[in-house]
């Protein structure tokens, strides 16, 4: 027994010493030589040390952070190196792929940023891929088919293109299959059909298009399908609801049409969740939902019914809803609330858009999280929401509702979010802290007739009370609002200055929009947050200079300072600022060059550049334009600050500018900020020639650069800009012709060339025939239509006279023609003989000879 003891030992402690030392050399190596291939840019908040930092080379590899060995081979077989923060390429040579028995490869969330490179087949032995969110680009290559081990692949959030490869019908063990948030396209893949093992098929927020295939019944096992955010089209393939795993159905935000067939159910259905919304379905809604018995989510939002009647009771038979979309059903139908109060699950219901009754008795199931009644047609504050103890979301925007916002609604203990904008309230039942003393975050106003600001809870992260009649100064305490993130007090009739104060917000501000009232004074810098986004205080009094405080707001993509009297220099130090997508400087008083000798002006996400109407001098030098990479390419920037906090309709603000276009003035809402790449520099004084770099802005929508003084010749390289619909040069100083390839520019629907000293023939083609004439007036010597200056002096003159005899001619053999058509027999010869007795006796002769 002591000596088996002993061996037992032995084994023991040589069997942990050799446990602690499986790492391969090769293994090693390669996984060094990895990590070598990347450096790693981690966040200056950060202090710990990242996943790679913490390997040492002498040590073994397969105790490192991240890393997995078989513990008989001591070969790596999982390397889980996601949210590493590492950057640069992934090659084909990668030492990644020398680690031929990986069965793990985790590399989401780091920025990689490159092709996937064929070799990724080479790891054949894999089971889980995930490269979710690494800046990823390209085709998906064929070679992916060769991991016939794989199980999940999880290719998301990055930029891959064209159609999928058909090798990866061969994944026949794939159970899982993300694509989310590419752009990838075409049919969908049938070679998909071939994924027999497969229960989570993601293709959200693609490109796919087309009709889906009738035969998806070969997906037997499939649990959950989700293609919403597509351009898929056609009706919805009956065989989707037939397979008898199918659980989650998410069709959403698609082209589908038609009515929905659900076909005869030969079993009890398993589906449970449903989203057909934002789609193009018309007619009735099929009484078949009713026998999804099992469903707990159900969104049908959007369906045009036509304006036809909506039975409501099919949804009674859906005992398990928790969560119900039914909005802007297009129905003539008024709902009664209380039909929904058998529904002891509900928690969500979002019946916007559609009339409601709401009846003095009505009781819905306490456990109601989120109530949106928008548009509905509602005149009196629902009384029912009282008892709604759950409830944590509402939103009655768009109704008719009048009078005071009842007190008993701050004390429901759970309300986080509240949307009354868009109504006719007036003011706050009981105290003035009466909502200070709620645990409401999140509040909307906006539209109303409210005079007095509400004191709000300090929990308060979103306050939007625009378009209402405040007055006075800006209520110092929002100040003490510690978390506030959205701040929107626009066109209202506040006066005195931005407080200071607001750099209490300066680690949580993101939106702050005081535009359209009447405020003064300087704009402190100590009240510029560092995490704003978007910035708006246009059409005011401020005066002063532009806070300098702006460059540490590297996330700011929206900016706008319009109608102020600000005096400053140009802000060049702007370019600095790595997300600036919309620039507004027009009607202020700033002044001198917006360039210097030896400056690199690069705006690469503005989309929008407005500094017209101030007073802006000098030459703008050939390449100022070369480095606008938003408006030279068709590049996809994500706009981080139009639309925050969930809820359709509700708790959105709006960022909003005013623009010329087409000489018209306009303002610019909602999408037309991705629409719309403007430039105008107009009412300046600026002087020299037009830009030639301005010839790489082909994105370019809107160019205004009228009233300055600039001189020398139009740019033959405008021609460029193909995508251009409104061009505006007038009242400058500019020479020469009208270049003649301008009239190439089939987008181009509006342009003035009026005021300079133009000469010679204004281009043929319609864009520039179509124009008035008052668009080309005032030019030393512009001729030829629209305006009355023919061109060439009298030898064009008496071609010109030709030719219009020429087409009289014509015209008279047109009618003669039609008459003989007209008229039968004699009547029709004598018709002619009258017609032609005073035009060619000849000619009528033989004519008549013809006849006879």
């Amino acid at each position: 027994m002591i000596i088996w003891s002993l061996c037992l030992i032995l084994i023991l402690v040589f069997g942990s010493s050799h446990a602690k030392h499986l790492c391969h050399p090769d293994q090693r190596e390669a996984l060094w030589e990895f990590k070598s291939e990347f450096y790693v840019q981690k966040p200056d908040e950060m202090k710990s040390n990242t996943t790679t930092e913490m390997w040492r080379h002498n040590t073994d590899c397969c105790s490192w952070d991240g890393i997995s060995c078989n513990p008989k081979t001591g070969k790596v077989v999982e390397l889980a190196l996601g949210d590493s923060y590492l950057n640069g390429p992934l090659r084909s040579n990668s030492s990644l792929f020398r680690l031929q028995h990986l069965r793990g490869l985790y590399l989401s969330y780091n920025n990689i940023s490159s092709v996937l490179p064929d070799s990724i087949g080479k790891l054949k032995y894999l089971r889980v891929l995930s490269l979710g969110d690494c800046n990823f680009f390209g085709k998906i290559p064929s070679s992916i088919g060769n991991l016939s081990h794989l199980t999940s692949l999880d290719l998301s959030s990055n930029g891959f293109t064209g159609e999928l490869p058909d090798s990866m019908g061969s994944l026949n063990r794939l159970t899982n299959l993300e694509l989310v948030s590419n752009k990838l396209g075409g049919k969908f893949p049938h070679a998909l059909l071939n994924l027999s093992e497969i229960t989570m098929l993601d293709l959200r927020d693609n490109q796919f298009e087309g009709m889906l295939p009738s035969n998806m019944s070969t997906l037997s096992k499939l649990e959950d399908f989700e293609v919403s955010g597509n351009l898929f089209s056609g009706s919805i393939p009956k065989s989707l609801f037939m397979l008898p795993s199918l659980i989650h159905l998410n069709l959403n935000k698609n082209d589908f049409s038609g009515p929905l067939e659900i076909g005869n159910l030969s079993s009890p259905s398993k589906l449970g969740s449903l989203t057909l919304g934002e789609n193009n379905f018309n007619g009735p809604i099929s009484g078949s939902v009713s026998k999804l018995t099992e469903l707990w989510f159900l969104d049908l939002s959007f369906w045009n019914t036509r304006r036809g009647l909506v039975s409501f009771n099919i949804f009674l038979n859906l005992k398990s809803l928790t969560f119900l979309d039914i909005s802007y059903l297009n129905t003539r139908s008024i709902v009664d609330i209380g039909i929904f109060s058998g529904l002891m699950s509900l928690s969500h219901l979002d019946l916007s858009g559609i009339n409601s009754k709401i009846s003095s008795t009505l009781h819905l199931p306490s456990s109601m999280f989120t109530l949106i009644l928008s548009s509905c047609n509602i005149s009196e504050f629902p009384k029912f929401i009282q008892n709604q103890t759950s409830l944590r979301y509402l939103d009655i925007s768009a109704n008719q509702i009048e009078g005071q916002v009842p007190e008993w609604l701050w004390g429901l203990p759970g309300l986080r979010y509240v949307n009354i904008s868009q109504n006719l309230f007036n003011g706050f039942e009981g105290s003035t802290n009466v909502i200070q003393r709620s645990a409401n975050q999140m509040l909307d106003i906006s539209s109303n007739t409210f005079q007095d600001l509400p004191l709000l809870p300090n929990s308060t992260m979103f306050f939007s009370g625009s378009d209402n009649q405040f007055s006075g100064e800006i209520p110092r305490a929002i100040c003490k609002l510690v978390a506030l993130d959205t701040l929107v007090l626009s066109n209202n009739n506040l006066n005195g200055s931005i407080p200071r104060c607001f750099k209490n917000f300066r680690t949580t501000l993101s939106v702050l929009h005081l535009r359209n009232n009447s405020l003064s004074g300087i704009f402190p810098d100590e009240s510029i947050g560092d995490k704003l986004r978007s910035l708006d205080v246009g059409h005011n009094r401020l005066s002063g200079e532009l806070p300098m405080s702006l460059i540490n707001c590297t996330e700011l993509e929206f900016l706008n300072v319009e109608d102020n009297i600000i005096n400053d220099k140009f802000p060049s130090w702007l370019s600095l600022l790595p997300n600036l997508q919309i620039l507004v400087l027009r009607s202020n008083e700033f002044y001198g060059p917006i360039s210097s000798l030896g400056d690199s002006l690069s705006f690469p996400k503005l989309r929008i550049f407005d500094i017209s109407d101030n007073r802006f001098t000098g030459v703008l030098p050939s390449d100022y334009f070369s480095g606008w990479t938003a408006i030279s390419y068709v590049v996809d920037i994500e706009d981080r600050t139009p639309l925050r906090y969930a809820g359709r309709g509700s708790g959105y603000y709006h960022k909003s500018v005013g623009m010329t276009n087409k000489g018209s003035k306009m303002e610019l809402v909602g999408s037309g900020f991705t629409i719309y790449k403007t430039i105008d520099v107009s009412r300046n004084r600026f002087e020299g020639n037009i830009p030639e770099s301005i010839s790489v802005l082909k994105e370019l929508i809107v160019l205004n650069m009228s009233n300055n003084a600039f001189t020398g010749h139009i740019p033959t390289s405008l021609s460029n800009l193909t995508n251009l619909q409104s061009l505006d040069l007038s009242q400058n100083r500019l020479t020469g012709e009208i270049p003649p390839d301008l009239g190439k520019l089939t987008f181009l629907a509006w342009m003035n060339f009026s005021y300079n000293k133009l000469e010679g023939p204004i281009p043929h083609g319609t864009q520039f025939q179509s124009q008035n004439s008052s668009s080309f007036v005032e030019n030393t010597a512009l001729c030829g239509l629209p305006l009355k200056i023919r061109c060439g002096g009298e030898e064009t003159t008496k071609q010109e006279q030709d030719e219009e005899k020429e087409e009289e001619e014509e015209q008279v053999f047109s009618w003669i023609a039609a008459a003989i058509g007209y008229v039968p027999g004699v009547v029709c010869g004598l018709t002619i003989a009258h017609i032609l007795t005073s035009y060619k006796r000849d000619w009528f002769m033989n004519t008549v000879h013809y006849f006879t």
